[in-house]
């Protein structure tokens, strides 16, 4: 078809009222569930083998109708996503699902203006791993007598990483043990996280300053399509 006439058919479309299409809802409208809350955080990879992908954060309004806040690029688990229902401990793969956000936490100051409790992290600051632990995904300070130092992580020794972090509540209401521990969304380290959500530092301040726990933020973590497609949750 010669391009005038291509012109002429969507001219004559616009007058029949077809018009163009209509854009697509915005991601957490095509949701299933979004938590409850007016505040969500969407995580969310191109296909379940990918480490890397965006992190959007959105309000929704007294019109019910979501708007995107900020975004960022993001980094997932080395080897990829998996269902969190089906996760094991130690695989390196990011939770896929719909969780809370319990609390923050950082080895710097909580940024001026964030709302959510923010526990500092100090030299006897633990997340205890072990699973034969009572403290088992808990923070621990000091490190509880159970808890083997070499099944927790050391809170300080990530000086990058967790200089803001917010918890995950993957795992965390009542613990499975195996299933996985110390789930958050925090700052870059030098790639693929061993099964968190990571952003850049101004972007783990922007969310932090945004945040707000009276309106029940929660994340969705997920790929773009698939049994693990954010949109499924």
């Amino acid at each position: 078809m010669r391009p005038g006439a291509v012109t002429l058919a969507v001219f004559s479309l616009i007058l029949l009222g077809a018009g163009p299409p209509a854009p697509a809802p915005p991601l957490p409208a095509r949701m299933a569930d979004t938590g409850g809350g007016t505040q969500l955080i969407t995580a969310v990879a191109p296909e379940r083998a990918s480490t890397t992908g965006t992190v959007v954060w959105w309000d929704r309004g007294g019109d019910g109708r979501w708007v995107k806040r900020g975004s960022a690029p993001a980094r997932f688990g080395a080897n990829g996503l998996v269902a969190g229902a089906s996760r094991k401990q130690g695989t390196s793969t990011t939770p896929t699902g719909l969780y809370g956000l319990p609390y923050a936490f950082g080895i710097k100051a909580a940024p001026r203006g964030t709302a959510y409790t923010y526990r500092r992290v100090h030299r006897d600051s633990w997340w205890c791993q072990d699973n034969d632990s009572r403290s088992y995904n808990r923070w621990s300070e000091p490190r509880a007598a159970d808890c083997r130092a070499a099944e927790a992580e050391q809170l300080i020794t990530y000086r990058a990483q967790y200089a803001h972090a917010l918890v995950i509540g993957f795992n965390y209401e009542r613990p499975v043990r195996g299933r996985g521990s110390g789930i958050f969304l925090h700052v870059n380290g030098r790639g693929a996280t061993a099964g968190c959500v990571s952003v850049s530092e101004d972007a783990m301040r922007r969310i932090l300053i945004w945040a707000d726990p009276a309106r029940r933020p929660h994340i969705a973590v997920g790929t773009r399509s698939g049994r693990t497609a954010v949109t499924r949750l």
